[in-house]
């Protein structure tokens, strides 16, 4: 489990592939992020979506991304900066919401402008997903945790509109978007799960 607090803004240094039909390893240099708690096996965020560490140092980690992960992700199939996150502990705060690692879906940056000192974020997500946005409700963007300032639906998905302060702007890989670029999605888990109730109570009989 996650926040969607980013920790530190990293590299994928180094995409090396592990065999035909297989995933590839990605070597990522760690920028600020605090690894001396990192063991074998633990979890990291990469870009909103889940990693399991396969071998670390002070300065950098490696994990495998699987075929499947990188068919429903943007951002680890090369070189560039990425958003970090290290695992969630109980003792921590959450200071952006529960957020799981597993992305659901990729939206298109439809506007990134300037307004007064912060910046207006419009991301078109599929339409399978639009059921899960509401004004003020949650949603993860390349692991970056924000609030929905509008929602509008349309024909070819639905429009999400978001207010990015000039902090969020300037610690993460936010500030790199641009009208047209993709970005992986992660829906609010508590919407998931009260859709799940919803079909139980109005399912017949």
């Amino acid at each position: 489990m996650f926040t969607g607090i980013v920790a530190a803004v990293g590299r994928i240094e180094n995409i090396e592939s592990l065999g035909e039909g297989a995933g590839v390893r990605l070597a990522v240099s760690a920028g600020g992020l605090d690894l001396g708690d990192v063991a074998l096996g633990d979890s990291i965020a990469i870009q909103g979506a889940c990693m399991t560490v396969i071998a670390a140092t002070a300065a950098g980690f490696s994990v495998d991304v699987s075929r499947e992960s990188l068919s429903k992700t943007v951002g680890l199939d090369r070189p560039g900066e990425v958003n970090l996150e290290k695992a969630l502990r109980l003792a921590d705060r959450l200071g952006g919401h529960l957020v799981s690692g597993h992305v659901d879906g990729l939206g298109e940056v439809v506007a990134f402008d300037q307004v007064g000192e912060s910046r207006r974020l419009i991301v078109r997500a599929p339409q399978d997903l639009a059921k899960y946005f509401a004004y003020k409700g949650s949603v993860t963007i390349n692991g970056v945790s924000l609030t929905v300032n509008r929602v509008s639906d349309g024909p070819q998905g639905v429009d999400i509109e978001i207010n990015l302060i000039p902090h969020t702007v300037a610690v993460t890989t936010l500030r790199l978007l641009t009208p047209g670029a993709r970005v992986n999605l992660e829906i609010d888990m508590i919407a998931r799960y009260v859709e799940r109730q919803l079909q139980e109570t109005l399912r017949p009989g």
